[in-house]
């Protein structure tokens, strides 16, 4: 599914995100920086050792990345020449500020491929996995904002939503719709 706002293509898909041949990958990474499971775990393995020197050498000068931030770094060995970890909340309810934390993640993330020169980025699902937060609200965080900064910004022309299941998939393009 392809769609565009602005002069933004916004393509959702299924895929690995260790895979894509955009400029930069986000991470969804945990405070440390230091890799974990998930999808912080497959981009650290497919990256390799410059990913986590960077993420060390980051959390040395600034310390733990909090919920809602975002810090770029290498690709590595990815086809990515950039990774950009962000840290989603972890669902505890809806009540504990989760919704916000994660429009964060997303939106320091895009401002930070913009910042950059970035012209085409791919996200995950943030906050899905480990983190338990709900797939369906999630992905109605994700499109909007999305969609508010590709409206709004000539960086990045290509916005990549990779999903890993077909149903997500189908949750994100249905987020889509109900917003259009």
């Amino acid at each position: 599914m392809e769609y565009i706002v602005n002069q933004t293509r916004i393509v959702f898909m299924r895929g690995d995100i260790t895979e894509q041949n955009t400029e930069a990958v986000v991470n969804a990474a945990n405070s440390s920086l230091l890799g974990g499971g998930g999808v912080d775990g497959a981009i650290h393995r497919a990256g390799g050792p410059q990913i986590l020197e960077e993420c060390k050498k980051n959390r040395a000068t600034t310390g733990l990345c909090h919920p809602g931030q975002a810090v770029i770094t290498t690709g590595g060995n990815l086809p990515a020449g950039h990774v950009i970890h962000t840290v989603g909340p972890i669902w505890r309810g809806g009540n504990q500020g989760e919704p916000d934390l994660l429009r964060s993640a997303y939106r320091n993330s895009l401002a930070l491929a913009g910042a950059n020169g970035l012209r085409s980025i791919s996200f995950p699902s943030i906050s899905t996995g480990a983190y338990r937060y709900p797939t369906a609200k999630a992905a109605i965080i994700a499109v909007s904002v999305i969609s508010e900064f590709a409206a709004a910004n000539e960086l990045p022309e290509e916005i990549r939503i990779v999903l890993f299941s077909d149903q997500d998939l189908q949750v994100y393009v249905d987020a889509w719709n109900k917003m259009a």
